[in-house]
């Protein structure tokens, strides 16, 4: 079943769900990174949050969820945007990917102690303006808890998260999500009906695996109250990378390391994190790069 998102509005009024299936978005980034199934789990989950919330993103606005916490995976990022009207791109990856420990007591991927104590940072990146970032310490390291926990304290949204992959080492069977938010002059139970039905109904990777569509798993948590589904959006993996945004990069670094890159080594490779993409660069192409900064460096502002 292709990845697909979509947006619902109870009819009552009194919440939203974004629901969604991210089984190959997550897969190929398990393929790109060669993530070991704990990493594969964490990041999926990560992944899948990112786009989900990217649903709420407008022209070329970006969200990034950063984790850093002192279990073995370290650090995690994810981010999304909106490839037109009706695609969310986004792209992902773990600090060490490798990592594996095993299951907990429950007998499902110990996402918790992989990720540790930290914080999880969300920045939203507009048009135009500064970009709005919010920080909050990780509630339990599973990632659904913790972006729950950032939407009711940094946006004051009572929200509920469900989020779930299910991987194994042949590759990814199973990915997606769902966040529902309490809108607005909604009764005080809405929240706790939210978290009882979340409760109550099987794992989201449970219904993706028996062919729920992204539909379905709104349908799912909403229960018998009916649905007013308003968009629908593609997910795919999305990597802004670029060799001009390498070379921007490595300008960053300066004329005096430049150079010093240069006359170390005949040719220098530059990997993107997310998508491991390789961009090579001659000792020639970072000696031009060097010339480059010393000519604006010498000609002095304006």
């Amino acid at each position: 079943m292709p990845d697909r998102i979509v947006t619902a509005t109870a009819a009552d009024g009194s919440f939203s769900i974004v629901a969604g299936i991210t089984t190959d978005l997550v897969g190929e980034m398990q393929r790109r990174q060669q993530l070991a199934p704990t990493a594969s789990a964490a990041l999926g989950r990560l992944l899948t949050g990112a786009t989900l919330l990217g649903a709420s993103l407008k022209g070329r606005e970006r969200l990034t969820l950063q984790i850093a916490g002192d279990g073995p995976l370290r650090g995690l990022v994810a981010d999304a945007h909106l490839n037109g009207p009706a695609q969310i791109g986004a792209r992902g990856y773990a600090r060490h990917p490798y990592v594996d420990i095993p299951l907990n007591e429950r007998g499902k991927f110990d996402v918790g102690g992989a990720v540790g104590r930290g914080y999880l940072q969300v920045t939203r990146s507009f048009e135009v303006g500064q970009p709005y970032v919010g920080i909050v310490e990780l509630v339990s390291g599973e990632i659904g808890d913790d972006i729950s926990s950032y939407l009711a304290t940094s946006e004051q949204i009572p929200s509920v998260v469900a989020l779930g992959v299910l991987a194994n080492p042949a590759g990814i069977k199973a990915s997606g999500g769902i966040v529902a938010q309490v809108l607005p002059g909604a009764h005080e139970r809405a929240i706790a009906m939210l978290e009882e039905r979340a409760g109550a109904m099987p794992p989201v990777t449970t219904q993706i695996d028996r062919g729920a569509s992204a539909e379905d798993l709104a349908r799912a948590l909403s229960g018998e109250l009916p649905m007013r589904f308003t968009r629908a959006y593609d997910a795919r993996f999305t990597c802004t990378c670029s060799r001009e945004r390498v070379e921007s990069a490595l300008l960053g670094l300066g004329r005096d390391e430049l150079r010093k890159i240069a006359a170390e080594q005949p040719q220098t490779e530059v990997v993107c994190e997310f998508c491991k993409e390789g961009y090579d660069f001659s000792r020639e192409a970072v000696e031009a790069l060097a010339a480059r900064l010393e000519a604006r460096e010498s000609s002095g502002p304006g």
